[in-house]
């Protein structure tokens, strides 16, 4: 199975409308079309664009971004059903029994939207803007095969993508939101210690530019990548493609899952195949049902 997706190193800056941010998306997205891409990654925290601008002549806060969320499903929605591409929304900020969860999402170009809220959250997220961790763990079936979402901070623990290797992903995307190189790094370096950790491919990419009038976003640095592991079919330093970064643009590449398969089997490593159970869990047995996922 082989399949091709985008990243969308997207530029946050002041808007005064929705209409603006869909005008933005659209954009993005007409260009993986171009391209012929199967799936489109945007960045965690994309839509604290619509925090920029004024309503009823208030300043808007994390609070106000649910009051989006019946736009935002039908703006992806309708995208995906035009493109028949599969797009993860980045991520957007929604509520339930009232709490907030910052929640990453699938729009299937059958108009079907699947969700998967961040499960570990940054110091910035619980004490200033109060968001509520996840508590769920799944993965997607889609037409081209197995697929994790994993916000940001989930990617830099381990035994979250062990789970959801051990539960069939072949593919996790990775929106993320980091201010400064510290973060990015953080995230990037993580991205590659999963790919070797567990012989998949991650997609990842961030914000870039600055919202000037929104707490805690004023500052972005950002690049979109496609990473793989770091083995003889795949490129020397383990990247399908990379951005540059904190600019306005898109990547592409191409995702060939039988290489994955390939080495699993006969790799020059074989990561997955030999991790030693009798020592830690065995997290295919875990991902079978041994824990409430």
């Amino acid at each position: 199975m082989k399949f091709r997706a985008s990243a969308v190193q997207y530029h946050l800056h002041t808007i005064n409308s929705f209409e603006e941010f869909a005008n933005q998306v659209i954009h993005y997205v007409k260009t993986a079309a171009e391209f012929d891409a199967d799936f489109v990654l945007f960045p965690e925290f994309l839509t604290t664009q619509l925090l920029s601008f004024p309503v009823d002549g208030r300043e808007q806060t994390i609070k106000d971004l649910p009051s989006y969320t019946d736009l935002y499903y039908q703006l992806f929605t309708g995208i995906a059903k035009q493109t028949g591409m599969h797009i993860i929304g980045g991520t957007h900020v929604i509520e339930k029994e009232g709490k907030l969860y910052n929640a990453a999402h699938l729009f299937y170009p059958d108009g079907t939207i699947a969700i998967q809220t961040k499960l570990h959250l940054t110091p910035t997220e619980v004490h200033e803007w109060g968001i509520t961790p996840g508590e769920g763990l799944q993965v997607f079936e889609t037409e081209k095969g197995t697929i994790a979402m994993l916000t940001c901070y989930d990617i830099e623990f381990p035994e979250v993508v062990r789970l959801v290797k051990a539960m069939g992903a072949d593919v996790v995307f990775c929106p993320s939101c980091t201010d400064d190189r510290h973060g990015f790094h953080r995230v990037r370096y993580s991205c590659h210690a999963r790919t070797i950790e567990n012989q998949v491919y991650v997609v990842t990419t961030g914000t870039i530019g600055s919202l000037p009038t929104v707490d805690f976003m004023r500052g972005n640095f950002g690049q979109a990548a496609i990473i793989s592991p770091n083995d003889v079919p795949f490129p020397p330093r383990g990247i399908v493609v990379e951005g540059e970064l904190n600019q306005d643009m898109i990547v592409t590449g191409d995702l060939d899952i039988s290489l994955l398969e390939k080495v699993r089997q006969s790799g020059s490593v074989t990561t997955w195949r030999d991790r030693r159970s009798d020592l830690y869990p065995d997290w295919e047995q875990l991902a079978r049902g041994s824990v409430n996922l």
